[in-house]
């Protein structure tokens, strides 16, 4: 019998940690440190602290396969389907709300755990930047975004019995495309809203005064971008996950990289 090991138990829990610490700052600090001296957290320069915490995810892969911890066919593994996630990015330019590269990420980092999905995300977006020419300010965030999408899918995938799987995969995509989509207006929200209205930022109000004129704006945005993200999502998972989930799992196996709770699920 071929050993198998957990892709799980590769990659260091602790950058993954100080890095997400560090991006939800990056994305809240409106909220409740407006005016702070540190220069990072100030309006002009709080996107630098993003791309930092984006350029650090990117750094732990390269180090874990550096240090061998990542072999080839972890790495050839995450490349492959990172280019796959970035070509169906591509397939929804320009649609309104209609981004078909979630459920893959969502479904693989099911298979694979957090830790696999969080490294999947942030590539697979940077990935997707460079091939479409989306590098700006917002890239960073959408990364981290990405990332703990990825991080979160995984987190389930050990816990769901086979009969419930596709259900919570399709929960977990929904709620997924609408966090991804507040996040997003989250870090764009300071930028573009004027503070002459009610949707605008505040700097120096108090936090429930400045978090309800997030929410305001967040609301009056979600109709027509995460409604329809999150519909697209859940029907490609309802339409795909039960192949999907068996065919990466068995390439898995072939491999030697699996989840434990995978291989039973598999057979069942």
């Amino acid at each position: 019998m071929r050993k198998t090991r957990t892709i799980s138990s590769e990659i260091s829990w602790l950058p993954i940690l100080i890095g997400s610490i560090l991006g939800l700052l990056a994305f809240t600090w409106p909220l409740f440190i407006p005016e702070s001296d540190f220069f990072l957290l100030k309006p002009d320069s709080a996107r630098f602290l993003a791309l930092f915490i984006a350029l650090l995810a990117i750094l732990v892969i390269s180090i874990e396969i550096s240090r061998g911890a990542l072999d080839s066919k972890i790495v050839a593994l995450l490349g492959v389907l990172a280019a796959l996630i970035a070509a169906l990015r591509l397939v929804g330019a320009g649609a309104v709300g209609v981004e078909p590269m979630w459920f893959l990420l969502i479904i693989t980092s099911y298979i694979f755990g957090s830790k696999f999905g969080f490294s999947l995300g942030v590539i697979s977006m940077a990935v997707s930047a460079v091939i479409s020419g989306g590098i700006g300010p917002w890239l960073s965030f959408q990364m981290l975004a990405a990332g703990w999408i990825g991080l979160f899918a995984g987190l389930f995938s050990k816990k769901i019995t086979k009969r419930f799987e596709i259900i919570t995969l399709i929960i977990i995509g929904v709620i997924s495309s609408l966090l991804f989509g507040a996040l997003m207006d989250l870090q764009l929200w300071p930028w573009i809203a004027s503070t002459n209205t009610q949707l605008g930022f505040i700097a120096g109000a108090p936090l429930m005064e400045n978090l309800s004129r997030y929410l305001t704006f967040h609301l009056a945005t979600a109709m027509a971008w995460d409604i329809p993200r999150a519909i697209t999502t859940a029907l490609l998972i309802a339409i795909s996950a039960r192949a999907l989930l068996a065919s990466l799992s068995r390439a898995a196996m072939r491999m030697g990289l699996t989840s434990p709770s995978m291989v039973e699920k598999v057979n069942a």
